[in-house]
């Protein structure tokens, strides 16, 4: 039987790990912290392939997104995972183009994308001011939806140890071992060492350090982002609202998720996050201009991630070259491509079959 160690339990670790465990594989999770706790934790969560060129990028996350669906069928409920769609405007012409260029893209592309009046937004989502709106290029896009990371990792993480494999929190892996090049284990800072014939790093942000214990390198270009979240407020928001004031969604017992890339520009990796700053404030603030019922409100609670992103901006997963069983799965469509990447690296890893979707997107692009 093949022993494998997945490095990281958060949306893709646990992905993985479940698939593996599913295909007959030995399979020992090992996290650093707990179950979800790095970026997964801290991600909007919202599931698309809205605007992720080139085509294979594209295709690469909408098959994550049907991946995601058909767990219905597998578990019979997945309370972690919040369809309904997204509905994003622009308002100034030169949004208004990019939104036309990108919409007639995805049309293009057989991905969901429909044009909406001001008063069939209004019945998608009552709450929202047309003040807000006004005469905005509005667009509905209805395969889209959002995830309880956590929830999904820790569900994911269930079935896994039913189908075999063993979890270890708080068991950062420190070393590597690599004996004439290929992969024979690794060991934590706690002393304990696991047997292994392949590696999965699904360390996230932290990929490139596992990589390097490796002998091996995954080059990263990581970025921070802002989530602020409201207090439970009375509105009835039921999906991702990509707003031109702020992108919003719900977030469970009444609360809103908040974020916007220029919010994300204002705190750095040592920023601490804190309902107090600025940022935090004005991003319930520019909320309020969409929807006037949580006007006056102020942040709940702040959180600060660093995204795992590859150097180039695509997923990297596949073998890591220079070191046989070095296995790596990071990218920023985390949350989308999650339930897609667990079938695929198992396909390949416990099948022995490569999965064709996955062929641009190799580490080896990088080289060594």
């Amino acid at each position: 039987m093949v022993e494998c160690v997945v490095i990281g339990a958060g949306v893709i670790g646990a992905s993985v790990a479940y698939r593996l465990a599913q295909a007959g594989v030995s399979v020992t999770v090992l996290e650093a912290g707990r179950v979800g706790g790095g970026t997964s934790g801290v991600s909007f969560a919202w599931t698309n392939a809205n605007n992720k060129p080139p085509r294979a990028y594209h295709d690469l996350n909408v098959a994550g997104m049907r991946a995601h669906a058909a767990l219905r069928d597998e578990f019979g409920e997945t309370p972690w995972w919040h369809g309904g769609g997204s509905v994003e405007w622009a308002s100034d012409d030169g949004a208004r183009s990019d939104l036309r260029e990108r919409v007639t893209r995805l049309q293009a592309w057989d991905y969901g994308a429909e044009w909406l009046t001001p008063g069939q937004l209004a019945e998608l989502e009552p709450d929202i001011d047309p003040a807000a709106v006004r005469d905005a290029a509005i667009v509905y896009f209805p395969d889209e939806g959002w995830l309880d990371p956590v929830t999904y990792a820790h569900a994911m993480l269930e079935a896994a140890q039913r189908a075999g494999a063993r979890l270890r929190c708080a068991a950062r892996v420190t070393q590597v071992d690599v004996q004439g090049g290929r992969v024979t284990g690794v060991r934590t800072a706690g002393g304990d060492s696991f047997g292994a014939d392949v590696t999965v790093n699904c360390a996230g942000r932290w990929a490139d350090d596992v990589a390097r214990l490796a002998g091996a390198r995954i080059p990263l270009a990581p970025r921070v982002g802002l989530l602020a979240f409201t207090p439970p407020v009375a509105t009835c928001l039921r999906r991702v609202v990509r707003a031109p004031q702020c992108h919003m969604r719900p977030d469970g017992a009444g609360r809103l998720m908040l974020q916007m890339d220029d919010a994300d520009a204002t705190v750095g990796a040592e920023t601490e996050p804190s309902p107090a700053l600025p940022a935090a404030q004005d991003l319930v603030r520019r909320a309020a201009l969409v929807l006037p019922g949580i006007a006056g409100m102020r942040p709940e609670a702040a959180r600060i991630a660093t995204r795992p992103i590859p150097a180039d901006g695509y997923s990297a997963v596949g073998p890591v070259p220079g070191v046989t069983g070095h296995y790596a799965v990071v990218t920023h469509s985390g949350v989308t491509l999650a339930a897609f990447l667990g079938r695929a690296v198992a396909e390949e890893i416990a099948g022995g079959r490569t999965v064709p979707a996955l062929e641009p997107f190799r580490p080896s692009r990088f080289g060594r």
